[in-house]
């Protein structure tokens, strides 16, 4: 199949070691023929410049997400735009499958699925939005690619953090709306593509893995430091779709539920309570107040496509230890990425620790954890295993997603 043009968007700030994470993780896609644009603060830009990286590069230094995917949005050169959080890392076969639906012309919006900070577990699914800013699970086949209508009331929600639209069809809704500086301006979006007609793709093997890094408003605990962007933002989302008061009590009653929920297991301290809800009511004052003008048709010029070069089908790598030779391992795990694989590592102990997967700064994926210990959160936190059934069981997991090895095909893997 011929790769589809994409132009790929990720916008950073302050977090310049999560983005170059992430563009490591995007130069390992099986997608031959894609752009990657970076819209950075000056100190993420210096980085980026030095790792000589092939790709476009906006400086943007204002706590405004929205505003800062417009200005990706503009320099876009493929007919097909997709998004990806400077705090997330694609496996290699994303970018493929999130364009693939954008063969039938009557997409103009897809979305895959996002695994969470333990790299295993899926944070976030297929979801539906409504008017009043409010999700709904969707029932989706979770091995196949789905399409679904929507309308001004109710769409397909797609996360920001993989997330792809038809450029031309963003462009005219006028992209991105600046009055949500964070929080709900994907939905909002959703929901205006929606009400012009087409179709949303849910994509579920199109998936990213999302690490939630420390930010102005998060603590490294994903615990909020503050509610008044969230404020503001469901204060613009209720003016622009028509909702009312009483979704607004209705979303200040699940804000204080969660930062309650938050109290009850000891991550803050009861004083901080009033503290966020205080911030709450600051933002939902102040998103009353931000200008909510008409949106107009966004007008781009951008440059040529710059592809990314080294691009395309790898053959994978799968190394597997004990955690006495982490060193030997994580040698054996550069060098197979020196001869271009796309290596996964598993690295277990015998105990019963949860297990963690991630994609380090290096290059390759790591699998820690205890060899009769828990994987997926619903899983049991005990089980019996060989060691060498255990590796079976993992790659089985992932097979899906990126490409093993011949010894990873479940023919007999060696014990070590």
């Amino acid at each position: 199949m011929t790769d589809r043009p994409v132009s790929v968007i990720v916008v950073s700030r302050g977090r310049p070691e999560a983005l170059m994470r992430c563009l490591t993780g995007i130069k390992q896609q099986d997608h031959a023929n894609f752009e990657v644009i970076v819209v950075a603060d000056p100190a993420a830009c210096a980085v980026v410049r030095a790792s000589a990286l092939v790709l476009k590069l906006a400086t943007f230094d204002q706590a405004n997400i929205a505003a800062a995917r417009n200005l990706g949005l503009g320099l876009a050169s493929a007919p097909v735009v997709a998004f990806i959080d400077d705090d997330a890392v694609p496996e290699p076969t994303w970018l493929t499958r999130l364009a693939a639906p954008f063969a039938d012309a009557r997409v103009v919006q897809a979305g895959g699925f996002v695994r969470g900070r333990n790299g295993i577990s899926l944070q976030w699914k297929a979801l539906s939005v409504d008017a009043s800013g409010w999700d709904h699970a969707l029932a989706v086949d979770e091995a196949a690619v789905t399409l679904h209508p929507g309308n001004a009331q109710r769409a397909v929600k797609t996360q920001g953090t993989n997330c792809a639209f038809r450029r031309d069809d963003l462009l005219a809704i006028g992209g991105f709306d600046p009055g949500y500086h964070y929080y709900l301006d994907e939905a909002d979006v959703n929901l205006r593509l929606a009400a012009r007609g087409g179709l949303t793709a849910v994509v579920p093997l199109a998936q990213v893995h999302h690490g939630s890094e420390v930010s102005s408003r998060r603590a490294p605990d994903r615990v909020p430091v503050d509610l008044v962007e969230i404020g503001a933002s469901i204060a613009c989302f209720l003016r622009r779709h028509g909702g009312d008061g009483t979704a607004t009590a209705r979303h200040v009653a699940a804000q204080r539920a969660r930062v309650l929920r938050l109290m009850q297991e000891g991550r803050i301290e009861p004083r901080d309570v009033a503290r966020l809800m205080a911030s709450l009511a600051s933002g939902l004052v102040e998103g009353a107040r931000r200008p909510l003008a008409a949106l107009q048709p966004l007008v781009a010029t951008p440059l040529p496509l710059v592809a990314l070069p080294g691009c395309g089908p790898r053959a994978g790598c799968v190394i597997a230890g004990r955690i006495w030779q982490r060193r030997r391992l994580a040698a054996q795990a550069r060098a197979a990425l020196a001869q271009g694989r796309i290596v996964t590592v598993f690295c277990l102990d015998p105990s019963i620790r949860r297990h963690l997967h991630v994609f380090c700064l290096e290059g390759y994926w790591w699998q820690g954890g205890g060899l009769f210990g828990q994987a997926e959160r619903g899983g049991r936190w005990f089980r019996w295993w060989r060691f060498s059934a255990r590796i079976k069981a993992e790659c089985r997991r992932i097979a899906a997603l990126r490409p093993l090895d011949a010894a990873s095909g479940l023919t007999g893997l060696p014990h070590e």
